[in-house]
């Protein structure tokens, strides 16, 4: 085994790399990483103990520990899942021949169903929205993308204008991994965006660099998961809903809304659907693990695959069906209609 030159800030330098570069982990989930790492280094300075010389029963006690000062086993689930990494780590990098994580244990959590919004809430919440105010169309830009193309927050807030194909009817987003997929976006979403562009370049403050960004924020950089977060938050308590969510919510409820529907339910509420004769309808059942939507755009077309375990979802993805991702043969795909209005 090599020796361990320098210090431990090495080891946790080349952790950090290798969370960047060999697994290319997007850049909040290694901050996670690092700081979960930070929790236990604290913990082992504490105790006089190297990290090479870390047991098992140290991570235990250290594990106890989590719980002892009331951290929820979710998250306590979380740290010791980053912990085991770091360790499997040390022994990948030959820093150790055994790896003392191997047998620890997390904590036992319950199978808790994610909250999802009824299309009705999210058109209540969209309402809320001021536009008298500077933000106002912008944020409800925001939110249809939100949930017309069921993003993930941090994809939505790293949204270029360079990334939008809205003729073709599709936008380009760079989700974890810093992995690239095409993900179709609804007519209703584009017409909002391009009335938010009307405000932003009607003397909206863009910094440099920035002007590449579909959304900014009041100084002009490109908006931040905490302002979304809050602002979901905001309008949510504005429109007198009292479930706890997030802007993780809006992509549970669009893909909820798949499986209930098989196509985009809001444009059925509003009776904005627009019919394609060359889609037929199947059946889905909740009981499949991955169900499968396609639908045509010119020169596209398009599947939603979406994970379900015990009734939640867990993962949902749009990618042009010519270029779809590996799906594991224990899975099912079963298609059905279009989501696209």
């Amino acid at each position: 085994m090599p020796s361990l030159v320098g210090s431990e800030m090495c080891i946790r330098d080349r952790y950090h790399q290798y969370l960047k570069l060999e697994k290319a982990l997007s850049p909040n989930t290694v901050d996670a990483y690092q700081t979960d790492l930070q929790k236990l280094l604290h913990f082992l300075e504490g105790e006089g103990i190297a990290i090479l010389d870390t047991t098992l029963d140290d991570l235990q006690h250290f594990a106890s520990g989590l719980h002892d000062i009331g951290i929820h086993p979710r998250s306590q689930a979380r740290i010791l899942s980053g912990i085991k990494s770091f360790f499997h780590f040390l022994v990948m990098a030959d820093y150790l021949e055994g790896d003392p994580s191997e047998l620890l244990e997390g904590p036992k959590i319950g199978f808790k169903l994610p909250e999802v919004l009824t299309v009705e809430e999210i058109d209540r919440i969209i309402s809320a929205i001021d536009l008298g105010t500077n933000e106002g169309q912008r944020n409800r830009a925001i939110l249809e993308t939100l949930y017309s193309c069921g993003l993930r927050v941090s994809e939505l807030c790293n949204l270029k204008i360079s990334d939008l194909y809205f003729d073709e009817g599709f936008i380009k987003v760079e989700g974890k991994g810093s992995k690239q997929r095409l993900v179709p976006i609804s007519s209703r979403a584009i017409k909002e965006i391009r009335n938010w562009f009307v405000d932003r370049n009607g003397g909206w403050k863009i910094k440099k660099d920035f002007e590449d960004y579909v959304f900014l924020a009041r100084g002009g950089k490109n908006i931040s998961r905490i302002m979304v977060f809050h602002l979901i938050k905001e309008l949510a308590e504005k429109a007198g809903i009292t479930k706890n969510i997030s802007p993780h919510t809006f992509r549970h409820s669009f893909a909820t809304h798949l499986l209930e529907g098989g196509a985009n339910l809001r444009a059925i509420h509003n009776n904005r659907t627009h019919s394609n004769d060359g889609i037929i309808p199947d059946c889905a059942s909740m009981n499949n693990r991955i169900m499968t939507n396609r639908c045509s755009i010119p020169d596209f077309t398009w599947e939603a695959i979406i994970c379900v375990n015990n009734g939640a979802i867990l993962d949902v993805r749009t990618t042009p069906y010519n270029n779809r991702c590996h799906i594991s043969a224990k899975y099912r795909i079963i298609p059905y209609r279009t989501f696209i209005s």
